[in-house]
């Protein structure tokens, strides 16, 4: 469906009944991401899947990168369960819809229930890092715009981080670069710029005051995101950390059989 949220128009995906729960992507993919493991949980729960700004068919207002912002992001959400007369959800986020997703419980408590963050970050921890982080995000940006979707694409998809996916099937790595290549490159640029890591609140300081129960989920063989999490998991009050053997940064790609086992039993849980 589309859904009007302060001139945007956003793409959602419900699929389900039952307790909600909220998708949120990484950057280059869309709702259809979580494809599998909706398929799974829709059995029991209902599934919110949101295509975020700068990504798959939700369309932004024009000339307006303020709408981008991780904080303007996160309001869109809550006017989007707003709509769909959800008082309080399960979020489950990522990587940059992980950023998201534990933005989303920092500025708004009550309308989370749990905290699924794989792979995610709370963003950089100094302003030294995050004015980096923004040269770098802006580079990028700059990149796709000059050199297209294609190119960005390659040098996407061979960076270390993504290094575990050239091992998956053919047929997954296929349908993946399709999904990246159907992103707009004025799109990805504005998330970028937006939303990036650098430019979004650093949360490092927060982590204390999340009380909601929180699972933390990253791969093996992301040796920085594993560290991330136990430095997370150390001052977050109720999170706990799952590494999954043999597996890289995208879990739910890498992993979807197990990694939807995984939620099932973390979101049934009291």
């Amino acid at each position: 469906m589309e859904v009007m949220i302060r001139g945007a128009v956003y793409h959602i995906d419900v699929k389900g009944e039952g307790r909600p729960v909220l998708f949120l992507h990484g950057f280059t993919g869309d709702s259809s991401a979580w494809g599998s493991i909706i398929h799974k949980l829709s059995q029991s729960v209902m599934c919110i899947a949101i295509d975020l700004p700068g990504h798959g068919k939700t369309v932004m207002p024009r000339n307006d990168l303020s709408r981008f912002s991780m904080k303007e992001v996160c309001r869109d959400l809550g006017f989007i369960l707003e709509y769909l007369n959800v008082k309080s959800a399960d979020v489950l986020g990522y990587s940059m819809g992980g950023r998201t997703a534990l933005s989303f419980a920092a500025f708004y408590p009550d309308k989370v229930r749990k905290l699924i963050l794989e792979s995610a970050s709370p963003g950089l921890e100094s302003i030294v890092e995050s004015e980096a982080r923004k040269k770098q995000d802006d580079q990028l940006a700059q990149f796709i715009l000059n050199e297209g979707i294609a190119a960005f694409v390659d040098r996407w998809e061979n960076i270390p981080l993504f290094e575990t996916q050239k091992n998956l099937d053919a047929e997954v790595q296929e349908n993946l670069h399709a999904k990246r290549m159907q992103n707009k490159p004025e799109h990805l640029a504005a998330s970028l710029q937006g939303m990036g890591t650098g430019r979004q609140p650093s949360w490092w300081g927060e982590l204390n005051k999340i009380k909601h129960e929180t699972l933390l989920i990253t791969g093996e063989k992301d040796r920085k995101f594993c560290q991330i999490a136990k430095n997370m998991a150390d001052q977050m009050p109720n999170a706990k950390k799952v590494e999954i053997p043999e597996t890289g940064h995208a879990i739910h790609v890498e992993q979807p059989e197990k990694f939807g086992t995984i939620i099932e039993e973390f979101l049934e849980s009291d």
